[in-house]
């Protein structure tokens, strides 16, 4: 087989073999395929879609280009994880993570870095001092056994075809894919020997997949595949026409996330939205694992573990199992308030344009290997259906840079304020298994 001949096959919309699909995978992890080889298969799939079984055996392909984690510490603990198809503002799972672990399930989270537009769960990590997201096979017993919840990035050894084609889908255009989304999403949680998989599918402006008809589509995608491989998944699709919680950026939506562990943000709307979908998504692997009869005792059990402070105490020691130091709110940038300059109702919020500009701010990356600045970003102070009156703030910008004044003036025009009433957006748009 030659890979270019492979590509012009995809690129023509026909299907691809098994031995086909492995050829480039294996290909791409011993040099013989290069980088812009699999960019180009990239951009073909993105055209041209693949089906049900080529995307099934994509990702069993990139599974099997590492090794699985071991369940030696878990024993008959159950073993669970969330994953986000990516948004603005989606701090859930540093949430997550040390909730579940406080209700006594292994949560051994494999997670990815930012995406187009998105952020991602390791660069907010990672504005934390001294976070690693590299642990060893070793460390990771460790953290489950002493903490019960690590979050990692996808080694060497776990589906490294999917780190090194997540890093081109990035900078390429080529994130928008079913299929890619499907392998790169399950080739790393059937790595991690699951129990149960719960799936928050975004839908909206801001979101991979726009309209509800394309995320049914990923969700069920997802569940086949999920399925079919031995991992039972289920799906929540989740609104993304508006950042998820107020802030938006690396260290802000620590910050956040330290503030609802802590408690200090049920009296906030656009925060609660962010602990309400965290609730949700945690009750689903609770009753899916049987770790809890049904839906109310899963919820009890959360909210004991929310207001007893377990929660924060786990995720405080799961940042000191992966060296991270944390003493307190991690520092922003130079604030600039944005008010309302009349009355009004919130009728849209242009959340692309906020994630493209956070992006352009120095909180994402243009290209593979761009340095973050985790001090940028924004806090989001009202939703879609809101009424405001002239001078209230709107949103928080925090940005040092030299254009910083052209960002805010680019971001006070992402509110569309009318003289009528807006409906509220639901959060939960649809719910599936």
């Amino acid at each position: 087989m030659l890979a270019a001949n492979l590509l012009v096959k995809k690129r023509e919309g026909e299907q691809l073999s098994d031995d086909e699909i492995r050829f480039l995978i294996d290909g791409f992890c011993d040099g013989s395929v290069t980088d812009y080889q699999m960019s180009a298969f990239a951009m073909a799939v993105c055209l041209k879609g693949m089906s049900p079984g080529e995307t099934e055996c994509l990702t069993r392909a990139m599974l099997e280009s590492g090794g699985r984690m071991p369940r030696t510490c878990s024993g008959d603990t159950p073993r669970v994880d969330k994953h986000s198809t990516g948004g603005l503002g989606d701090k859930v799972s540093v949430i997550l993570a040390p909730l579940l672990a406080a209700c006594g399930v292994h949560v051994p989270m494999i997670s990815g870095r930012g995406l187009g537009l998105t952020g991602g769960t390791l660069d907010k990590l990672e504005s934390i001092p001294g976070f690693r997201t590299d642990l060893n096979e070793s460390e990771c017993d460790g953290a489950l056994r002493d903490v019960g919840a690590f979050i990692v990035s996808a080694s060497d050894q776990i589906a490294p075809a999917d780190r090194r084609l997540y890093a081109l889908r990035d900078v390429t255009g080529t994130v928008e894919s079913i299929s890619l989304i499907t392998a790169s999403i399950l080739s790393k949680k059937l790595a991690a020997n699951l129990d149960a998989l719960v799936m928050d599918v975004k839908v909206g402006s801001a979101a991979f997949m726009p309209s509800l008809n394309q995320a049914s589509a990923l969700a069920e995608s997802i569940c086949r595949v999920g399925t079919a491989c031995g991992l039972p998944t289920s799906v929540l699709i989740s609104d993304m026409d508006q950042p998820l919680g107020s802030a938006v950026g690396n260290a802000i939506e620590i910050n956040e996330s330290l503030a609802i562990l802590r408690g200090e943000c049920r009296d906030q709307p656009t925060v609660e939205r962010a602990r309400e979908l965290t609730m949700l998504l945690c009750s689903e692997l609770l009753v899916a694992t049987k770790a809890s009869s049904d839906y109310k005792q899963a919820r009890d059990r959360l909210e004991d573990a929310l207001q007893g402070g377990h929660a924060l105490e786990r995720l405080m020691a799961m940042i000191a199992q992966q060296h991270g130091r944390l003493d307190g709110p991690l520092p922003l940038a130079k604030k600039h308030v944005i008010e309302a300059t009349h009355d009004g109702w919130v009728r849209r919020i242009d959340s692309r344009t906020i994630g493209l500009t956070v992006v352009e701010m120095g909180g994402g990356r243009r290209r593979v290997g761009d340095p973050i600045d985790h001090s940028v970003g924004v806090a989001m102070q009202v939703l879609v259906g809101d009424r405001v009156v002239r001078g209230q703030p709107l949103m928080e910008v925090y940005c040092s840079s030299p254009g910083q004044q052209d960002e805010v003036n680019r971001l006070s025009a992402t509110i569309e304020l009318g003289e009528q009433p807006a409906e509220p957006i639901p959060l939960i748009l649809n719910a599936g298994s």
